[in-house]
């Protein structure tokens, strides 16, 4: 049995929500900012640390007091850890879906949290997928499978996320002046995509239409590069609007390049789970 005590600063898993958490377990670099060794201690044989019947033994209830401090809860990864140890202990656990994508997060760099440890855990102690990972590829249209998901999966999924919140960054800062359209020209943008609005901004700012011409009628055209271009001079930071439209139309390609590979990769997922069917198939 591997007993890791780690301790988690409660606000941070009440504010975050199960479809982000996994983000930050896509790689060691972030995990490591949320989660730290304290003590690490092995035990060979689970109930002889942790017992329903029995409680907790003298060397881990020592451990769990020596670094718990007055008011903080103890996360931990199984529901019977919690009832015996608020029984035996006293001590306020937190087990739930949150706590959960955690420890999927803390198994993956296990071997990076606690380097001297090399064995692995047995099968049955073994977390199922994240899902707040399984639900993001469910709004890419990805049907993938746990056991179909591997760190290429991971990786591009996580380039996936980011891509997004770098859209929703620059929406919320774009509806911020967006309302200016539709005072100072009388454009409708009700109905825009964040990069439409993006560009439109751009192109007052730059007074050049570059590439976006198909993107807006002759009439939005006109009042944007000539006709009201100088009512925005005041209004908004021609700086600032730039790099907003520059940053969103790279997200815009990342996300493109990462969709296709993210396509290409569960394909091959699902390519390689059917193959090992088929070998179980013969065999038996």
């Amino acid at each position: 049995m591997l007993t890791l005590v780690v301790m988690i600063p409660e606000s941070y898993v009440l504010y975050l929500y199960i479809q982000s958490i996994w983000v930050k377990f896509a790689s060691f670099r972030p995990a490591s900012t949320i989660i730290w060794l304290k003590e690490f201690q092995k035990f060979d044989d689970n109930s002889s640390a942790i017992n329903v019947g029995n409680g907790v033994n003298k060397q881990l209830t020592d451990m769990i007091m020596q670094w718990r401090r007055p008011g903080q809860k103890l996360v931990v990864g199984k529901p019977e850890y919690k009832s015996t140890i608020e029984t035996f202990l006293g001590i306020p656990c937190l087990h739930d879906e949150v706590v959960m994508e955690v420890m999927w997060g803390m198994q993956r760099f296990m071997s990076n949290f606690v380097p001297a440890e090399e064995s692995k855990l047995p099968k049955e102690d073994s977390l199922p997928m994240s899902q707040g990972l399984l639900m993001f590829l469910s709004r890419y249209g990805f049907d993938v499978k746990p056991e179909m998901v591997n760190e290429d999966i991971v990786r591009a999924a996580a380039t996936l996320f980011h891509c997004d919140i770098i859209e929703k960054k620059c929406c919320r800062a774009l509806l911020d002046v967006g309302h200016y359209l539709k005072r100072e020209s009388g454009i409708d943008y009700e109905n825009w995509d964040t990069l439409k609005l993006a560009t439109a901004f751009k192109i007052i700012c730059s007074r050049k239409i570059g590439g976006s011409d198909e993107m807006f009628s002759d009439d939005v055209q006109s009042k944007l590069l000539d006709a009201d271009a100088d009512k925005y001079k005041d209004l908004v930071y021609a700086r600032d609007c730039l790099r907003l439209y520059e940053n969103l139309v790279a997200a815009y390609n990342v996300r493109a390049v990462k969709k296709d590979e993210l396509a290409l990769l569960v394909k091959r997922a699902n390519a390689d789970e059917a193959e090992q069917a088929r070998s179980i198939t013969t065999i038996i």
